[in-house]
């Protein structure tokens, strides 16, 4: 496909977008995110249609290289349904991943995937493939504790929850999060306490453990979040003693 072409595919998506657009959507939806929510305010079931064409149509001439040069562009705009179609998009080219497409990717929660409905979708669709078909070891992720990106450091958490479904001990998915337990942010908190609330139906004992040593110290959000699911006589072993 040419400059022109994939230009011209890029002004149809946004175009299709832009006539399914409702204000009522984005009114209603826009109180679930507090970080900000832009969007044109499209049911995504209503355009299922035109999605698939989009895919079908251009998938072999534009391969999953196109189509990560379509996603660069698509996320940029911080729209969220852009984001959502490219998620989408991408998920179809799974088999074909590879280390470099890890990196490419990472990416994306830099330049415009920017709320936790994009983050945590892309985490469990998308990053986790890396894991679960063993492109990329664990370690793959470990610049990604520090990042600056608060999305690209919540999606550490929320890939590792279907890392649980791996050969990756759960000792060794507690000690890779141990670096985050301090974290300011709170979209990462919820991410961490998901991610150790799934982990503890695995195996409580371990995750009790790790929470015990934690619950003076991080976020009582993380905790709150991780032990949702545990007895009220269980609950109370993580009261925080301090502050």
């Amino acid at each position: 496909m040419g400059t022109v072409e994939f230009e011209s595919l890029v002004k149809e998506i946004k175009a299709i977008l832009q006539a399914h657009a409702n204000p009522a959507i984005v009114k209603k939806y826009s109180r679930y995110f507090v970080e900000g929510y832009d969007a044109y305010g499209v049911d995504l079931k209503k355009i299922r249609n035109e999605r698939n064409a989009w895919l079908k149509d251009n998938r072999e001439e534009l391969g999953l290289e196109g189509f990560l040069l379509l996603g660069d562009q698509l996320v940029q705009s911080g729209k969220y349904e852009e984001g959502f179609i490219v998620i989408d998009f991408i998920t179809y080219f799974k088999n074909e991943f590879t280390p470099a497409t890890f990196e490419r990717l990472g990416g994306w929660l830099e330049h415009g995937l920017y709320n936790w409905a994009h983050t945590d979708g892309f985490s469990g669709e998308v990053l986790s493939a890396f894991l679960v078909n063993k492109i990329v070891s664990l370690d793959a992720f470990s610049g990604w504790r520090s990042s600056p990106s608060k999305w690209k450091r919540r999606a550490v958490a929320v890939t590792l929850i279907k890392a649980l479904k791996t050969d990756i001990s759960i000792a060794a998915l507690l000690k890779f999060v141990n670096p985050m337990m301090m974290d300011e942010e709170k979209v990462v908190h919820q991410g961490l306490g998901w991610f150790l609330r799934e982990t503890w139906k695995k195996s409580p004992e371990q995750v009790e453990i790790f929470l015990f040593k934690w619950k003076d110290q991080c976020a009582r959000l993380i905790i709150q979040y991780a032990t949702e699911k545990m007895t009220k006589e269980r609950k109370a072993k993580f009261k925080r003693l301090s502050r």
